[in-house]
């Protein structure tokens, strides 16, 4: 693993200097904190924020934020693949009705189109950064052959809504190839300042025009959680690519550090949220417990695309064909129902996901990390059934942006897993999330490359930041005229219940404990199948929780990571509140959205809208209250001996 540059010429110090910014979010501390200077910041360090960061002009200064280890991301434990149009005999138009399709109906056609176009780019480029992709020929040496040669000799795997091979891969660990790889890049880049263990904590915004309310993202505040420093990054650019929310729910495939605070920090700086309530389920999560609690390990839809068979544990009978005639290569929500259905009726807690009719050496040489750590756990795959059941695997929803990643919010930038571009819709198709990444993050890079070198950093007129109604039109889906949107209300945010007993208390408020519970809240309410009864229930408790922690008293000699971690939690239940809430007021079921009460899909598909936090200003008075608890931060070291790690592992 390349060591990152924790210093670099793209950022210089000097005293903060607010006098233009307003703050989103939290109040912060208003003594001075260290300030640094560079061209883009990008929050986040997976594959959406390095392909934007290796795009852009070696002479622009970049500064990439990763939370914790350069590792804790999704994009790195991805292991199915890209999916791209390479094969002679595979169409674009394939891949777009297949990506439609999966979608169920809340597909942006035209941002679908936009970036499935670009699959083969995206692979050439990725090529060209030395990517180990799997070929056709066990011997072949990819850096010896020309791009073009290179992409015809790829070994091209099938996933389930996929219609034909068209997933490129590194074995079975594409994400922890194309990772390594890019961070190698990243790290040698002398523009290029790698910062791990450093957290986004808010957005910072200033009118663009003295005239309208439109604002502009001008940096972040942060905290290096290593030192416990405060600091103050402004930039020219933002680009969020933080990743999703997986880590809201008990069973979870993303690393502990996502958990939607990207989202909240796009919704808090003016960004309209979209379609929450679509949480995609991986069918097919190990199921597996040691003294580390539950497995988050990932059996790859590669595996089914090759031939695995889903099949009771008890009569070992296939159950799909029951389901879908697509059968194992059914999409996502599909089979996860199909296998959520068999798990209620055997009791037993998960399906076999059975590939030990294949040959040995296929098995082992097509899935060498998943035969490993399954043989590591006493799971010889090559003649044993895996236990799999569903897992909390991806937000298709998110910030809205366009297919060229631009937000509400002028110069604040989405890619990635965080984002909503539109090509999701109520589904992901399988392996078009890394697509997303590579493609947007690299559009990104080329209007920043266009606006940083020929147009100053303060000239808002630029064609690359479209005005409001263009913005519009190209990010809320308005030009397909079957494709409506709605609002989802947010009164509950502001609503309040009667406290008789005050049960946290400023001693015994446990974070872990809390999370713990708050993820089996989630996981029981808002899981694959869902209900109007069990939402309002857990809406309920989260706004009764809220005001609970809202009347804790403050703690005066609380040291900066208990601040911390209650401006965090906070933050977490109103995130987990709107998502309920946007569940609550889709009466339908649609894509990995299942209401038990609705299982019907309406005749007309609609966005569903979260408006931004400042539009709610007047309505939400209390909540933009609780956003301040940050100006509590304590900078007391000596009792901040430790980094607070936000999220438990779950149980």
């Amino acid at each position: 693993m390349p060591t990152p540059k924790t210093s670099a010429p793209s950022c210089s110090s000097a005293v903060t200097d607010s006098r233009l910014a307003h703050k989103t979010g939290p109040d912060f501390l208003q003594e001075t904190t260290t300030t640094q200077y560079c061209d883009v910041l990008i929050i986040g360090a997976g594959l959406a924020g390095l392909a934007t960061a290796l795009s852009l002009p070696k002479q622009l200064k970049v500064t990439v934020l990763a939370k914790e280890g350069l590792i804790a991301c999704s994009s790195y434990y991805a292991q199915g693949g890209i999916a791209a149009v390479i094969d002679s005999q595979d169409k674009v138009s394939d891949h777009v009705s297949d990506t439609l399709i999966a979608g169920d109906g809340l597909c942006n056609v035209e941002a679908t189109s936009q970036i499935i176009t670009q699959g083969s780019n995206a692979i050439s480029w990725l090529l060209s950064h030395n990517v180990p992709f799997t070929t056709n020929d066990e011997g072949q040496s990819l850096n010896e052959t020309k791009i073009d040669t290179q992409l015809a000799s790829l070994h091209l795997t099938q996933e389930g809504g996929h219609g034909c091979r068209r997933v490129a891969h590194a074995d079975d660990a594409t994400g922890r190839h194309i990772m390594i790889r890019l961070q190698q890049q990243a790290s040698q880049a002398d523009n290029i300042s790698l910062l791990p263990f450093h957290e986004a904590l808010s957005l910072i915004t200033e009118d663009a025009k003295q005239t309208t309310t439109t604002r502009r993202c001008i940096g972040a505040k942060v905290i290096d959680t290593q030192t416990h420093n405060l600091i103050t990054f402004n930039s020219k650019a933002v680009v969020l690519a933080s990743g999703g929310l997986g880590q809201l729910f008990s069973r979870a495939t993303a690393p502990n550090v996502c958990v939607g605070d990207g989202i909240m920090m796009a919704w808090e700086a003016g960004c309209r949220l979209a379609n929450l309530e679509f949480i995609q389920f991986h069918p097919t999560g190990l199921v597996y417990n040691d003294e580390n609690g539950s497995s988050n390990f990932l059996i790859s839809e590669a595996v089914r695309g090759e031939g695995g068979l889903l099949r009771c544990p008890i009569s070992h009978e296939r159950f799909m064909p029951n389901y879908d005639t697509r059968e194992e290569l059914a999409p996502r929500d599909i089979v996860a129902r199909a296998i959520a259905n068999e798990i209620a009726n055997n009791d037993v807690g998960y399906v076999h996901l059975d590939i030990s009719h294949k040959p040995a050496d296929f098995i082992k040489q097509h899935f060498p990390d998943i035969y490993a750590h399954c043989l590591s756990l006493g799971i010889d795959i090559t003649q044993q059934p895996i236990p799999v059941a569903p897992t909390a695997h991806y937000t298709c929803g998110g910030v809205v942006a366009n297919a060229s990643g631009q937000t509400d919010v002028t110069g604040l930038y989405a890619a990635g897993e965080v984002a909503n571009t539109g090509l999701h819709g109520a589904n992901r198709l399988a392996s078009n999330s890394l697509l997303e990444c590579v493609v947007v993050g690299r559009k990104i890079a080329s209007q920043l490359a266009r606006q940083l070198t020929n147009a100053s950093p303060l000239d808002t007129e630029s064609s690359d930041n479209p005005d409001e109604s263009t913005l519009a039109e190209s990010v809320t889906h308005t030009k397909s005229p079957s494709l409506t949107q709605f609002i989802v209300p947010t009164e509950h945010l502001n609503s309040s219940v009667e406290i008789t007993d005050l049960s946290l208390s400023p001693d015994d408020f446990n974070l872990e404990q809390q999370l713990t519970s708050l993820k089996q809240l989630m996981t029981d309410n808002m899981g694959i199948k869902r209900n109007e009864a069990s939402l309002k229930q857990a809406l309920d408790q989260f706004i009764r929780l809220k005001q609970q922690l809202s009347l804790l008293p403050t703690d005066p000699v609380a040291d900066q990571n208990s601040s911390l971690n209650r401006f965090r939690f906070d933050r977490l239940l109103t995130l987990a509140s709107l998502l309920l809430q946007s569940a609550l007021t889709r009466t339908e079921s649609r894509g990995g959205h299942y209401r038990e009460d609705y299982p019907s899909v309406t005749h007309s598909p609609a966005t569903s809208i979260v408006t931004p936090l400042s539009s709610q200003v007047g309505e939400l008075s209390s909540n933009v209250k609780q956003t301040d608890n940050i100006a509590e931060l304590k900078l007391n070291k000596q009792s901040s001996s430790k980094r607070a790690v936000l999220v438990a592992k779950a149980s």
